[in-house]
């Protein structure tokens, strides 16, 4: 292996040592180890190869791992930790009795599963304190707000919709953050997403909407649920409107209608004061051309 990193990876960030906990390769498993390989490794759904040995059920693995140095309490990105996908009666037993062992409580797991979430809350108050960019790209083409919807970061999700971030911002596959809350299954997170205004019809570069790349039925169905009633908030908004034009149309014309009856107003005001003024005019003349020819002038 000499020149070759033990902990190359793929494009899905698994390394050689994923690779033999998931095929139950213990011989190449020793030898990766022997070299140094990460035990703590993760792929970019931050799944460490004890994930993925206790996921599979392949106890020996789990032994192994577990004695090199494996973290027992890793947190992947649907928030699970290697007991918690592990189906397997035998491994799980070697796993909650080591995590017994070592004085692991239920408190801890808790808070060891906030703890990634509190310091991404922390990361992000921080760019806005210092007015960053909350908006930023990261190397996988993903935002804080596809980041915090992919791993059902609520209290991300809120701080960042309340500093106004996009919804409809794409990575580099065209997800939106909806794209990534329906793939983890994150309801709570859609819910969000959808109250402000997020497109629930918008597709990625493979036509796909969130409903489309949701597995769980009743997931899915909510989504849609989200969407009827997203679009019944359109229509109720576009009649809205309708109705408020057509009462600025109507205040307008009530608005010229009064102004054209002052003017006219206006005008048979003058006209009558002329007429009036002529009339006494008139009289005057009149009673002086009497008063004149009375006195013989």
């Amino acid at each position: 292996m000499k020149g070759v990193s033990p902990d190359s990876c793929n494009e899905d960030g698994l390394t050689a040592l994923h690779q033999c906990c998931i095929d139950n390769n213990e011989a190449m498993l020793l030898l990766l180890l022997e070299y140094n390989a990460n035990v703590n490794a993760e792929d970019s759904e931050k799944w460490t190869p004890l994930h993925a040995a206790a996921t599979c059920g392949h106890l020996k693995l789990v032994r192994i791992l577990i004695s090199r140095g494996a973290n027992l309490l890793a947190v992947n990105a649907d928030g699970n930790m290697p007991y918690d996908i592990c189906e397997d009666e035998a491994a799980l037993d070697y796993i909650e009795g080591e995590m017994a062992k070592r004085g692991v409580t239920q408190q801890l797991i808790d808070d060891t599963r906030a703890a990634t979430e509190r310091q991404m809350l922390a990361d992000v108050r921080r760019i806005a304190e210092t007015h960053g960019d909350l908006e930023a790209y990261d190397s996988q083409g993903a935002t804080p707000l596809h980041i915090a919807a992919a791993n059902g970061y609520l209290s991300v999700v809120e701080f960042l919709l309340d500093h106004n971030v996009r919804t409809d911002v794409r990575d580099k596959d065209d997800w939106q953050p909806s794209h990534a809350a329906a793939c983890w299954g994150h309801v709570e997170v859609l819910e969000m997403l959808a109250q402000a205004g997020a497109d629930l019809n918008a597709k990625n570069k493979h036509d796909e909407t969130p409903a489309d790349i949701c597995e769980d039925p009743e997931i899915k169905d909510r989504i849609l649920e989200l969407r009827t009633e997203q679009e019944i908030k359109r229509q109720a908004e576009a009649k809205r409107k309708v109705r408020r034009s057509q009462s600025n149309t109507r205040t307008q014309s009530v608005r010229r209608t009064s102004l054209r009856d002052k003017g006219l107003t206006a005008r048979r005001d003058a006209v009558e004061e002329a007429r009036l003024r002529l009339q006494a005019e008139n009289k005057v003349s009149f009673l002086r051309r009497g008063s004149w020819g009375s006195l013989g002038l």
